[in-house]
């Protein structure tokens, strides 16, 4: 019995277009690097290149509507253009743009008409980076206790406060914050969300000693800020989804971080561990011990599991379907198997995964730097016991009242 997955002549045909075009649209000199968070100038400037070119395919935001800039692609050409672009090594969109993928399917959901139109166009065309400012030094998962204030002022809001965690090198164009605008109403009910333009007056960005910076390797995480508000005036305009609707907008922008909508690229560490164990030296490779090989195959299988939460989760998304904890469910597994395959990378290649040498180290550092992500990972979207908790609310474990999934279209 043949249990592998096929591609349909059409999913076929799309495949060997996108690959086609990688191969030349990918711009002369771009290198791979896990790392979208701590490039040099350079790179960055390449992988926003791409990213433009990617924007004008519809495929750096490929599921977001065609009149704002998507592809408005059906879910398998979806992931074979993940599959595509990170068998080149790279991922989509190629750069840190956090804010811009949480912003963008909720903007799409709270926005009004005019925000859309200013909005989504230069995300999805990669005319513009976005950052997230969600976390402060007293608010992360209780992202109801933020701090930073918008307080009106004629056609202004002043903003004034503190974020941690934000962003990567090489600033922003704009920065996606969730704010609040009535101090004295409850919580749940005194915050906003406002798109702030990064080259306002009194917008400074500090950067941050984080465990995971100065690494070649994962997410995007090796580079964060702090970014603080002095006196910040906003544009009332640049207010999305109504004064002191922020919560209900919130919803959404949780449901897209913790993978409620799917998310696909971010193992390509995996295939690439697995040909660094099938390379030979001095006639010997990692592959030759049969217990290297059965761990070898558990962390496959771990990866593939996860990668099928994301599947689902981006077809129940992206076709309307009933949704209720998957969200969360995806997240606590993708947190919780990327500690455990950086053990048995780590158990599989011996303390030599450790290195973090330009000359030396495997992968280029990408493994040294994936064990440091598969502690640090467990925290940033909320942690595994928030995402516990949430599931728990989903399906009406200690609450009256049914929790709902964030509102997606």
């Amino acid at each position: 019995m043949d249990f592998a997955i096929e591609d349909s002549d059409d999913q076929r045909a799309f495949r060997a277009v996108v690959r086609d075009w990688l191969e030349k649209n990918i711009p002369d000199g771009m290198e791979h690097t896990i790392d979208t968070g701590d490039l040099t100038l350079e790179q960055y400037q390449l992988r926003r290149e791409l990213g433009r070119r990617l924007g004008a395919q519809g495929w750096l935001y490929p599921t977001m509507p065609k009149k704002y800039g998507g592809g408005d692609l059906p879910i398998e050409h979806v992931v074979i253009l993940h599959d595509e672009i990170g068998r080149a090594g790279f991922s989509i969109p190629p750069y840190y743009d956090a804010g811009g993928r949480m912003s963008a399917p909720t903007i799409l959901v709270w926005g009004s008409e005019e925000h859309k139109d200013r909005f989504l166009p230069p995300i999805c065309k990669g005319e513009v980076r976005t950052w997230q400012l969600l976390t402060e030094p007293g608010a992360g998962s209780d992202l109801a206790g933020v701090k930073t204030t918008a307080k009106r002022d004629g056609d202004d809001y002043v903003v004034n406060g503190q974020k941690v965690f934000v962003g990567s090198s090489h600033g922003a164009d704009y920065s996606w914050t969730i704010v609040v605008t009535d101090p004295d109403a409850k919580r749940h009910e005194n915050v906003s969300w406002l798109m702030i333009p990064m080259d306002l007056p009194g917008i400074s960005v500090v950067p941050l000693d984080l465990l995971t910076a100065g690494g070649e390797g994962g997410s995007g995480s090796g580079v964060k800020n702090t970014v603080f508000f002095d006196d910040v005036r906003v544009p009332a305009e640049y207010l999305v989804g109504g004064e002191n609707n922020g919560w209900k907008v919130a919803t959404t922008h949780l449901e897209v971080e913790h993978g409620g909508a799917g998310r696909f690229g971010d193992r390509a560490i995996i295939a690439e561990f697995i040909e660094f164990c099938r390379e030979r030296h001095d006639g010997h490779a990692i592959v030759d011990s049969e217990s290297a090989r059965e761990k070898l195959v558990d962390l496959y299988i771990e990866s593939q599991i996860t990668r099928l939460f994301a599947m689902r989760n981006y077809w129940l998304a992206h076709t309307g379907q009933p949704r209720s904890y998957e969200g969360s469910q995806y997240s606590l597994r993708r947190k919780l198997s990327g500690l455990d395959i950086s053990e048995k990378m780590l158990d599989i290649a011996g303390p030599y995964a450790l290195i973090k040498d330009e000359k030396w180290a495997p992968l280029n550092n990408a493994i040294e730097l994936f064990q440091r992500e598969g502690i640090t990972a467990l925290h940033p979207g909320a942690t595994t016991d928030i995402q516990r908790v949430v599931m728990a609310r989903r399906i009406g474990i200690g609450r009256s009242e049914v929790e709902k999934a964030g509102k997606m279209r």
